[in-house]
């Protein structure tokens, strides 16, 4: 029998039912940790583009950012998430954010660019953390971690993360519009939309699109691309997630 997912409209609506809260930063410090940085990525379900990561470490006193209403970005409107990116920026004791480019993913495979891309992201922090708390994965650093899964729905650290990283690669896409507007990636940002599709079949795919993504490759079946030396830790193709 084939394991039942929940529909996206599901999903969004058990998410909403969650709090994002210190609580887990709280009990790494009763643990002993005082320097914690909350990691995530946007960009994975994308079609084109890079995938983003950041790490973000906050103060111990938060300057009211869950009355502020702070967590998954994708849970907030555009507005919301520019507001709540500034005043992140100003508070954070420390912001990294790194990019991974859609030919690497396509060379290693979106899993390992995601933990790539959060790796680069902490290492760029210019303050050593002794935690990470990461959203659903572990990642290739020496220090204590926590896979907190929805953790950007659950933690504030890792929601400020989310935020950073998607108000970031948001404003990269709304730049690369400019230079492919033949794709509409101000309004989509590079994710599977019945919009880009046709986009997609009627001008097909340019280099900064993902090859080794179904739809993409559907798109250009006469292009000299080789998935035998893939890695597939995921699907290809993630449906089930185009806004993440």
């Amino acid at each position: 029998m084939q394991p039942r997912f929940p529909t996206p409209a599901a999903k969004q609506q058990m998410l909403r039912q969650l709090t994002c809260s210190d609580a887990p930063e709280q009990a790494l410090r009763y643990r002993g940790f005082s320097t914690i940085a909350g990691v995530d990525e946007v960009g994975r379900g994308a079609l084109f583009g890079p995938v983003v990561a950041a790490a973000v470490i906050l103060p111990v006193r938060l300057h009211g950012l869950a009355k502020a209403g702070l967590t998954d970005s994708k849970q907030l409107l555009r507005e919301d998430r520019e507001r709540l990116d500034k005043r992140i920026r100003k508070i954070a004791l420390s912001i990294g954010i790194a990019a991974i480019d859609a030919e690497t993913i396509d060379r290693v495979n979106i899993y390992q660019a995601t933990r790539v891309a959060m790796l680069a992201a902490v290492n760029s922090l210019n303050i050593a953390p002794d935690h990470l708390l990461i959203d659903a994965m572990y990642i290739d650093h020496p220090c204590a971690q926590t896979k907190l899964f929805y953790g950007d729905s659950l933690s504030l650290s890792i929601a400020a993360a989310s935020v950073i990283a998607k108000v970031h690669r948001d404003n990269l896409m709304r730049e690369l519009d400019v230079i492919h507007p033949q794709y509409g990636l101000a309004s989509h940002k590079g994710y599977a939309t019945p919009e880009h599709r046709r986009a997609l079949r009627e001008h097909g795919p340019c280099p900064l699109h993902r090859r080794s993504f179904a739809p993409v490759r559907a798109a250009d079946p006469d292009a000299n691309f080789d998935t035998g030396n893939l890695l597939f830790d995921e699907p290809a193709t993630p449906e089930a997630s185009a806004w993440a």
